[in-house]
Order: structure tokens, then C-alpha cells, then sequence
């Protein structure tokens, strides 16, 4: 799914912060609060919808029973419901939810959106049997090569196994210098991380 395909729920998604030491302790503990403090926005947006919903139900049996008698009430009623949605309004504004365009079409159809999720992880099933067929194939094919070469060029196979090898190695040494360089800041500090 790319962006273009996805519709955003309120809200301005991000945080940021300055430090010089990072920790993955807080790392982890602001992720934690950022999680309950976004579930807890979700909560009130949920509780707003179901109080919205049961001011339309109490809306509904004021105007299905409406005589004279009934106008204050009625426009009580009404004004509540303006009221509980404009707060619904500025609570989603603080959520930050996406969701696939694929969704909404499907609850436009009255079908059940876990369908869409059913259908994702089917696809995604399909193509990784497909790409481990190809990887297995390709596997067995330079197996195949590599004993056809070392009958035919005995040399030239342990010429390359060797070199290989030796790329190999080298390649292990960049990327244990890389994770040294990377736990280095640009400013000089070093990057902490906590023991469990």
C-alpha cells in the first residue's frame, strides 16, 4: 500500500527530543507512555462514539414520538448531539490513525473488514512461497554449477572458493567496524545501552 492509498485520522503523528546520551531504556519507556497515552486518546474518541451514538438512539425516539409538547427536549437533544460531535472532532484530531483505503471501501459495502487482513496475509504467504521457490532454485542450481565446475576445473573452483572466502572475511570485518562506527555519535558521544 503506498500513501497515496491511505487516509489519515487526525491528528500530527511525531515527537522529538535533544539529548547527547541515548538510552534504550528510555528509548523503550517513552515508546511505552507513547503507546498508553495513544490507547488512552483512542479510548476517549471510543467513548465519544458510543455516547454519540446513544444520543442519535435517544434523538430518534424524541422525534418518532414527537408532538409540541416535546420541542425543548428535542432541541436539548440536538444541540447534546452538536456538542458530544464537535468534541468527538477534537478528540480524533488528537489520534493519529491510518487506515487503508481498501478498509473504509470494504465497510462502505457492508462487508467485514477483517476480510482486508485475511486478504494481506494471503498474498504476502503466496509471494513468500514464491521467492523461497526461486531462492531454492537458485540454490540447487549453483550447487549443481559448482560440482560441475569442480570436475571439470578442479583449479579454478578452489581458486574461487579461497577468494570467496576471503571476501567473506573482509565483509565480516567492515560490518563489526560498522557497528563499532555506529555506536559512536556525531558528536562524539557514545551511545549507552542498557543490561536487561
Amino acid at each position: 500500500m503506498d500513501s497515496s492509498q491511505s487516509t489519515v485520522i487526525g491528528g500530527n503523528g511525531g515527537s522529538g527530543g535533544n539529548g547527547t546520551l541515548i538510552s534504550q531504556n528510555n528509548d523503550m519507556a517513552a515508546s511505552a507512555a507513547g503507546a498508553d497515552d495513544s490507547m488512552q486518546k483512542l479510548n476517549q474518541v471510543s467513548n465519544s462514539i458510543q455516547k454519540t451514538l446513544g444520543l442519535i438512539h435517544q434523538l430518534y425516539l424524541t422525534v418518532s414520538t414527537f408532538n409540541a409538547a416535546f420541542q425543548m427536549p428535542l432541541l436539548q437533544r440536538i444541540n447534546g448531539l452538536v456538542v458530544e460531535l464537535d468534541n468527538m472532532v477534537k478528540l480524533a484530531e488528537k489520534c493519529n490513525i491510518q487506515v487503508p483505503m481498501e478498509v473504509i471501501n470494504l465497510i462502505d459495502d457492508g462487508k467485514n473488514p477483517d476480510e482486508f487482513t485475511k486478504d494481506v496475509i494471503n498474498s504476502c504467504i503466496a509471494k513468500n512461497q514464491i521467492t523461497k521457490g526461486k531462492t531454492d532454485a537458485l540454490k540447487s542450481l549453483r550447487k549443481h554449477l559448482l560440482e560441475e565446475l569442480e570436475q571439470n576445473f578442479p583449479d579454478e573452483v578452489e581458486t574461487f572458493r579461497e577468494s570467496r572466502a576471503a571476501a567473506a572475511a573482509e565483509l565480516k570485518r567492515q560490518t563489526q567496524a560498522q557497528a563499532q562506527a555506529q555506536s559512536v555519535l556525531p558528536n562524539g558521544d557514545v551511545r549507552v545501552k542498557s543490561e536487561h
